[in-house]
């Protein structure tokens, strides 16, 4: 879902900009929201994850700094890998990328 929201983001902001570094930067912002949280599930589900409830409150711990780290190396990147960035446009997709959480939870409940 945070892909998706991700792509919509940076076609809506291509549309009603015409400007290509604002699709760009947008796009490299759901990167910034995905690529890591995908790199903390399959880090989570990995045999050793789940050996014992010691080793998954290790891993959970490990996989969120690892995330966390990888996150912050990517928005440091990010005005070396996109050119010309738009920050704004980078940080609200990132944000709305993150809040496609709450929708998930709202849709697990259910």
């Amino acid at each position: 879902m945070q892909a998706g929201i991700g792509v919509l983001a940076a076609l809506l902001a291509g549309l009603f900009t015409s400007r290509v570094e604002m699709v760009w930067s947008a796009l490299y912002g759901a990167a910034v929201v995905v690529v890591p949280g995908a790199l903390m599930a399959r880090g989570m589900t990995s045999r050793l994850s789940i050996v014992s409830p010691g080793s998954s409150a290790l891993s959970v711990m490990v996989w969120s700094m690892v995330k966390i780290g990888v996150s912050i190396v990517m928005l440091m990147l990010a005005s070396k890998l996109v050119q010309p960035l738009s920050w704004p446009a980078l940080l609200a997709t990132m944000v709305l990328c993150m809040q496609v959480y709450w929708l998930a939870l709202l849709r697990r409940r259910r």
